[in-house]
């Protein structure tokens, strides 16, 4: 387990508002109480209403956002963690295809389902993000050159309620992690609520098991 760096987290946030918005798709699945898929969505992010992007982006920006190294932390996927058929190559998959691939999202689903231990109902929010990281200057000044396209998944699991309304994010992730301001496809950011050990104990045999 690693350390992040708070700020970071906070030059991605700044990324996720309306007006600066880094994402350009958000897929997902809707889970029952018995962990089976209910339904599923994809959608290019730009043609959501507004009120539907500011409320994706809320639930988005709460995985980097939340308390670094209490609430979301670092883990190393090893070298047997990167295998064919594990799930870092999925998610890896997943990045480079930009959520467009739904053959691919169902095997996720499918994985997360299974394992994946929850009270109630709940939804996945899969979003595809993309930050041209600015170069700085000696005096931390931001410069116009880009120093590389960071691609990245967010990940957010909320309870639904109703007609798949969701509540506050319970955990998540972020992939690969943004480090040094730069991306690191060897570490992970997961997130739990404080008080969800069980679904933070679930993503962990998920996302770093061995195939």
């Amino acid at each position: 387990m690693g350390e992040i760096n708070r700020d970071d987290m906070l030059e991605l946030t700044r990324r996720m508002t309306l007006k600066r918005n880094c994402f350009d798709r958000i897929a997902g699945a809707y889970f029952d109480d018995e962990g089976f898929v209910d339904g599923t969505f994809n959608r290019h992010f730009q043609k959501l209403s507004v009120r539907e992007r500011q409320a994706n982006l809320n639930i988005a920006k709460a995985i980097p956002f939340s308390d670094t190294n209490v609430q979301l932390k670092e883990y190393i996927f090893g070298e047997e963690d990167r295998k064919p058929g594990s799930l870092w190559q999925l998610l890896m998959a997943l990045k480079e295809c930009g959520l467009k691939n739904d053959a691919m999202l169902d095997v996720f689903y499918e994985e997360f389902g299974q394992r994946y231990k929850a009270a109630g109902c709940y939804g996945v929010y899969l979003f595809h993000g993309s930050y041209d990281v600015p170069l700085k200057a000696g005096d931390g000044e931001s410069l116009w050159e880009s120093e590389e396209v960071y691609q990245f998944l967010v990940c957010a699991v909320c309870p639904v309620s109703g007609d798949y309304e969701p509540g506050e994010p319970e955990s998540g992730f972020l992939f690969p992690s943004f480090k040094d301001r730069s991306s690191d496809i060897c570490r992970i950011n997961i997130f739990a609520q404080e008080g969800k050990r069980g679904q933070e104990e679930s993503l962990k045999k998920i996302l770093l098991s061995r195939p």
